[in-house]
């Protein structure tokens, strides 16, 4: 099978890499890819937004599978066009990707179908909004209705800060048109945990758990950024609280998908607060996490291809998922600055120097000659820089939780570049 992947970041390159282990896969491609998923994929210069450009490629290059990584060209319908041009795409169509690029869209399905989830009001208006501050009380959750990168959600702890989010969201626009609707929500108190499960459309089979960390700094503290590690299985899980996520969201789920003619085929992430109350959704996206398939698909032991196809076929329910009892640990390094204005082209050093069975999966980076020049793949003194906010997942595997800790950032301290930061806690037990 020839294979495209579309994407550039860690998670497309964790699909890569699990990809590239299939006999059945004889050529890869990533548009537009990065630097390390040059190692096991030929990159093409295609931005992931390109939808018609990224239809043409397949067309002319007798694509097999595209697998859609990132959430914009899912909602702008590039499963439909491939679809339509007669390529099979794994990942939800246009109308199922609105529940991730529309937060109200997310939270009605929620709400018809009895899914637990926060309260919400939605609003268009910025001065009926700021009018509305605390109508759920502090800590008051403000999102961006559209899609913000994983960076559209603020937490705003007192009136003052509230007004200064719906401020720069509605009325600056910090995040575009994303912001021209803003959703807000009853403040959750628990644990998160993500669950990452397989949908064809009739069946949704969880993965294995795994627990992100959103804010930039140690202890869950600063902004929000698109996750700062991750690590699997959540230590949070347990036979008692997998039921309840089964009989109370997942099942639902697929029922209200079935309900509202919903051809769910893909990945659904669901984003969880663990409650006094049981499990809560937080949010849905439509495809593999990031950086949570960093340390999920290392645990998967089963031929990614296979997996695919069954969903495509919808024979979800007759396909076994085995996964490997160690435990897995990513922690991102990210440039200074993130998640706010960051500066590129920082030279990476130290990626030759880690030990073998740890995992690199590079988010932002590229390759370039030693005068500065872009590359398409690595030559001769070529060198690996930095080109976006996070820029690698050290992802290491062990048989505790603690191991896999413990190798990760011993492996990490051995790589540098200029402003390089990361958390110290990644792997250990968020109780925020």
């Amino acid at each position: 099978m020839k294979i495209l992947i579309v994407g550039g970041g860690g998670r497309e390159h964790a699909i890569a890499w699990k990809l590239a282990q299939s006999p059945k896969v004889s050529k890869l491609y990533c548009a537009p890819g990065n630097a390390g998923i040059a190692e096991i994929a030929q990159c093409i210069n295609i931005k992931a937004e390109d939808v018609d450009g990224i239809c043409r490629f397949a067309k002319d290059n007798k694509i097999d599978l595209a697998v859609i990584g990132p959430e914009v060209p899912l909602s702008l319908g590039i499963v439909d066009l491939l679809t339509e041009n007669g390529i099979k795409a794994f990942g939800p169509n246009r109308k199922c990707a609105q529940l991730e690029s529309s937060k109200s869209f997310t939270k009605a399905f929620l709400t018809r179908h009895g899914i637990p989830t926060a309260g919400y009001k939605e609003f268009t208006d910025i001065e009926h909004l700021k009018a509305s501050t605390g109508i759920f009380g502090y800590p008051m959750v403000i999102k961006a209705d559209g899609l913000a990168a994983g960076k559209g959600v603020v937490i705003a702890d007192d009136e003052a800060s509230a007004i200064s989010a719906i401020d720069q969201i509605m009325g600056d626009k910090i995040f575009g048109t994303a912001g021209d609707k803003i959703v807000v929500e009853e403040h959750l108190t628990g644990i998160e945990a993500s669950v990452l499960c397989f949908v064809d459309g009739k069946t949704i089979v969880p993965m294995e758990s795994a627990q992100d960390y959103k804010r930039i700094f140690d202890e869950d503290k600063g902004p929000n950024t698109g996750g700062m590690g991750t690590y699997s299985p959540s230590l949070i899980f347990n036979e008692v609280l997998e039921t309840q996520i089964r009989e109370r969201i997942l099942e639902p789920t697929i029922k209200g998908f079935q309900k509202d003619g919903l051809d769910y085929k893909g990945v659904l992430f669901i984003g969880l607060m663990i409650t006094d109350e049981g499990p809560k959704v937080i949010e849905f996206n439509n495809r593999f996490g990031d950086p949570e398939t960093q340390s999920v698909l290392p645990r998967m032991k089963t031929d990614l291809v296979n997996i695919i196809n069954a969903v495509l076929e919808e024979k979800l329910d007759e396909q076994v998922i085995e996964w490997s009892d160690q435990k897995a640990v990513c922690v991102i390094m990210a440039s200074a600055g993130y998640p706010g204005e960051y500066s590129k082209g920082k030279v990476i050093s130290g990626l030759d120097d880690l030990d073998k069975d740890v995992i690199v999966f590079h988010s932002g980076t590229k390759y370039v000659s030693k005068e500065g020049v872009d590359l398409a793949e690595k030559q001769e003194d070529s060198l690996i820089v930095t080109n976006g906010g996070r820029v690698l997942g050290i992802t290491a595997l062990g048989q505790t939780h603690e191991e896999a800790r413990e190798k990760a950032y011993k492996n990490i301290e051995r790589i540098s570049f200029e402003g390089a930061q990361y958390r110290k806690d990644i792997g250990i037990l968020n109780r925020r």
